[in-house]
């Protein structure tokens, strides 16, 4: 996997987890919004991220950041029922 790829599933595994830890699921996400610090790579993220909601297609934004913190390549935040 590229770094974008792989970092993109790990940040969907950890709000999995998350989710998961109270009581929800990903098929209960609402909305997702995505952080890139370079929109180049929306392409590789978008493919990961179409796998991992398969079914469930939440609304979503996608923005470019200047920075992101530890300089992480992605981050994604997701707001779902309980």
């Amino acid at each position: 996997l590229t770094e974008i790829k792989a970092a993109s599933l790990q940040s969907l595994k950890n709000v999995m987890a998350v989710l998961e830890d109270a009581g929800s699921s990903i098929e209960k996400i609402i909305k997702v919004n995505v952080f890139l610090n370079d929109m180049d790579d929306f392409a590789a993220m978008n493919e990961v991220y179409a796998d991992f909601f398969k079914d469930n297609k939440p609304a979503r934004s996608c923005v470019e950041v200047a920075r992101l913190p530890k300089d992480a390549v992605v981050e994604i935040e997701a707001i779902a029922e309980i």
